[in-house]
């Protein structure tokens, strides 16, 4: 079997997260994989609570706008968008409103032996907060 490629690593990650499908980015991340975001960094172990809280809380989805492959590295930039429906610590202490929210975001990432070894994130939160909050 054939490994897959940086572009689908990335687009196969895009499709786990917007289903929150720990399973399959268990498969598609390496087992020493780090990932840095706007709320931390750490392994799949930090990363997976805060990204069931982006599914749960604020019904995260990603849009791939482009993504650029040079070799294992991939640039992906994306239409963001969710809605503020529970609990998220990026917003802690604020109740809920319903209310939605889009961002461009951009993620990159580092591939070897047909997985991700390595994922930096970014996004306005700034706007998503005011987006987001009466």
């Amino acid at each position: 079997m054939t490994q897959p490629t940086p572009r689908e690593l990335v687009l196969a990650y895009v499709e786990a997260f917007n289903a929150y499908d720990m399973k399959r980015l268990r498969e598609i991340f390496a087992p020493d994989v780090k990932t840095w975001g706007v709320l931390g960094h750490g392994d799949l172990d930090f990363a997976e609570p805060v990204w069931g809280e982006l599914h749960h809380g604020m019904e995260m989805r990603l849009e791939v706008l482009d993504l650029l492959v040079e070799g294992d590295k991939v640039a992906a930039r994306y239409h963001e968008t969710g809605r503020f429906v529970g609990p998220f610590r990026g917003l802690a202490g604020k109740t809920p409103t319903g209310r939605r929210y889009a961002v461009p975001a951009m993620e990159w990432f580092e591939t070897a032996d047909g997985r991700i070894t390595a994922r930096w994130g970014a996004r306005n939160s700034a706007s998503i907060e005011l987006q987001v909050l009466d």
